[in-house]
């Protein structure tokens, strides 16, 4: 791997002589611009204005329009010769908790690596002090003739510079978010976290690949072999629909769950099991409807009878709750009653009959 930077990392009187590797690559499949009649190649070619020819790109420098519109010329010079500070040198301006750079500013990241054996010990302490203290270094960095913001962090057992943007580059996100107030009931939310734990299992990131670009290279496959190149299958608009959010979480769950091996329909957590309103009044209403497609039931007898009637309708209310009571006392007394009545003409039978059988024998 062929270094893009040689410098050294500079924090109080410490020097490491260090050098950067370009970290990152991005995989894409080249396509040219062509003449859509005939397939020819589209080239862009550099001509001058005032003397509308081509010229080569040997002749070709920067410069900087003024507010009059005259032209100021800067040579490659002019742009290697910058007076910065931070020329060859990445300067340590502080260390701050990892957490507090938000990675909105993160930019291109390299390996940094040392360039001499004596760079070795001062390289590993400063690596090892910021993994133990969990912070990274902000530093500032002059690369490819300008100047930018970095910061110094540990990836593995190797220093990382990733360059960043400055503050006033990113954009501020006014307006962005929607407006008034949401209520976000607690099923939902718990439910949505359950889908977040649900998607999170087993995950590896490493096993991702894009897909894109797999797709591109199918088609090309079968424009090289003649044949129509595969399509995706339109989806069905999804603009401005409303959907009961509850339900969706609900089939999202179920859904992760089955493409796991899972059963899709297994018990939900307790703090879920609060269903909407609309589902409760669904519920009820089909167990109304199953109650009164059932035959009636044959009449209980003896204690059964007195339990049946002893069950009062659930109506709601403190009232309603009360006469309940007041029903399960008197079918309770009831009951009783029936139930000695019965036994003591049961035991008078028996009695009679003893002393019935006792003459006939003395007889």
């Amino acid at each position: 791997m062929r270094a893009t930077w040689k410098g050294a990392i500079s924090f109080g009187l410490v020097t490491i002589p260090v050098q950067l590797f370009t970290a990152t690559e991005e995989h894409d499949i080249p396509l040219r611009q062509v003449h859509e009649k005939d397939g020819s190649r589209v080239r862009l070619r550099r001509v001058c204005e005032a003397e509308d020819v081509e010229i080569p790109y040997q002749e070709i420098t920067k410069g900087y329009e003024a507010p009059d519109g005259s032209m100021i010329m800067l040579s490659d010079e002019d742009l290697a010769d910058l007076p910065l500070p931070s020329k060859k040198l990445i300067d340590v301006l502080a260390f701050v908790d990892a957490g507090s750079i938000d990675p909105l500013m993160f930019s291109k990241a390299y390996y940094v690596g040392t360039s001499d054996k004596a760079a070795a010990k001062p390289y590993a302490l400063l690596r090892e002090a910021l993994t133990e203290s969990g912070q990274i270094a902000v530093t500032k960095i002059a690369i490819r003739s300008r100047e930018s913001l970095a910061v110094l962090r540990v990836h593995e057992d190797t220093l990382v510079l990733q360059t960043c943007l400055w503050p006033d580059e990113v954009r501020p996100a006014t307006g962005i978010t929607p407006e008034g107030d949401v209520t976000i009931r607690p099923q939902e939310l718990q439910m949505a976290k359950s889908l977040m734990e649900m998607l999170s299992q087993d995950f590896d990131m490493s096993a991702l690949h894009d897909d894109y670009q797999e797709a591109l290279q199918q088609v090309i496959e079968a424009r090289l072999q003649g044949i129509e190149p595969p399509h995706e299958e339109a989806a069905a608009p999804a603009g401005g629909k409303v959907i009961d959010l509850m339900a969706a979480l609900e089939n999202s769950v179920r859904a992760a769950r089955e493409s796991r091996g899972e059963p899709g329909s297994g018990a939900e957590p307790a703090e879920v099991r609060e269903l909407p309103v609309r589902t409760k009044r669904a519920t009820r209403t089909a167990s109304k409807t199953a109650a009164k497609s059932e035959p009636p039931a044959r009449k209980a007898t003896g204690s059964a009878a007195a339990r049946s009637a002893a069950a009062p309708k659930d109506t709601g209310g403190k009232k309603t709750t009360a006469k309940a009571a007041t029903a399960r006392k008197t079918a309770s007394k009831t009951a009783s009653k029936t139930a000695s009545k019965t036994t003591k003409k049961a035991a008078s039978k028996t009695a009679t009959a003893k002393k019935t059988t006792q003459k006939r024998a003395s007889a």
